[in-house]
């Protein structure tokens, strides 16, 4: 377990991590979610001691990760996986590592299966691609079979088949009770392998709950519609107190009423329906809208672009006078 209390990092009169305070509980996967420049690789290198927090506290099952006698079979981490001698092979680093905490040999030819080394183990890691040295540092994580693991930004420069091999083992390890807390900018595949989400920006916690719970609180969520009577279908639905708007003639948006009561609805005043769609908001479009605010780095085209088609609607009403 990873318990974070009232965390906070400043670097002269920038603060990085702002009062933060949240837990990594075992069992489950916690994904770590924010903007650049948010604070989330401060909050890792504060946990595993490579940064000291301003203020705050953490503990890793228990303890201060400096407390631990032996702390590769307690933690498992993944910060850099740059962070390695390029004139070592992948087997040399691993057996230097192992050789720090009295690891056998056997573990070490374990995690070179594992993690789909054994063909490169011995070649120079200065000649590795970006994801040979993503599995080399997952290697290392897993190296003391610890209890705890903490991976950023692991699938950076892994192939499909690597990106579904991490999203296989870190729900494997959380279900044998480990506690896995992984960050990503990949949201669709964070939606397929995160339990619950944290999400920092601009160093404060923005939304810490189950995956579900964030799905469910975003405003994506809704009933679309499609009729050639949606003027009159409209004035039937608003009466509910469900939310009607409209991005053009014959579509709506319902919020607050479900597909099946807007389609007994329609039935029963006999008019004609063309589509009737739930739609549910994805894990980036609540992360989208949780950090709208907090973005610190922002991107500008480069040629101007012609306006998407609106992923919500406006807020033009339908039926009024």
């Amino acid at each position: 377990m990873i318990e974070v209390h009232s965390l906070t990092k400043r670097y002269g009169h920038k603060t990085a991590v702002d009062d933060v305070t949240f837990t990594v509980a075992p069992g489950i996967v916690t994904g770590f979610l924010g903007p650049n420049g948010a604070g989330k690789s401060t909050t890792m290198r504060m946990i595993v001691g490579l940064d000291r927090p301003t203020q705050g506290s953490v503990t890793v099952n228990g303890k201060p990760y400096s407390a631990h006698r032996s702390p590769l079979t307690e933690v498992g981490a993944l910060l850099d996986a740059k962070a390695v001698h390029t004139g070592r092979s992948a087997y040399n680093h691993l057996r230097a590592m192992a050789a720090t905490h009295g690891i056998p040999v056997s573990r070490v030819h374990e995690v070179i299966e594992m993690t789909g080394l054994t063909s490169v183990a011995k070649k120079r890691v200065g000649g590795f691609s970006l994801g040979m040295g993503q599995r080399l540092g997952i290697a290392v994580a897993l190296l003391g079979n610890p209890k705890t693991l903490i991976l950023d930004e692991p699938v950076n420069g892994l192939d499909p088949e690597g990106v579904m091999w991490v999203r296989q083992l870190v729900r494997s390890l959380a279900n044998e009770g480990r506690t896995v807390f992984l960050s990503s900018h990949l949201m669709s595949e964070m939606a397929m392998t995160a339990d619950h989400i944290v999400v920092i920006g601009r160093g404060t916690i923005l939304a810490d709950a189950p995956v579900s719970e964030i799905l469910a609180a975003a405003s994506g969520n809704g009933v679309r519609v499609r009729s050639p009577q949606a003027a009159q279908l409209a004035e039937l639905i608003t009466p509910s107190g469900a939310q009607v708007t409209s991005s053009e003639p014959g579509l709506l948006y319902v919020n607050g009423s479900s597909a099946v009561q807007i389609g007994e609805l329609a039935a029963s005043a006999g008019l004609v329906l063309h589509e009737l769609t739930t739609v549910e908001s994805t894990l980036e479009d609540a992360y989208m809208e949780l950090t709208a605010d907090s973005v610190e780095y922002h991107s500008t085209p480069t040629h101007p672009a012609p306006a998407p088609a609106p992923a919500r609607p406006s807020t033009t009403a339908i039926g009024g006078k």
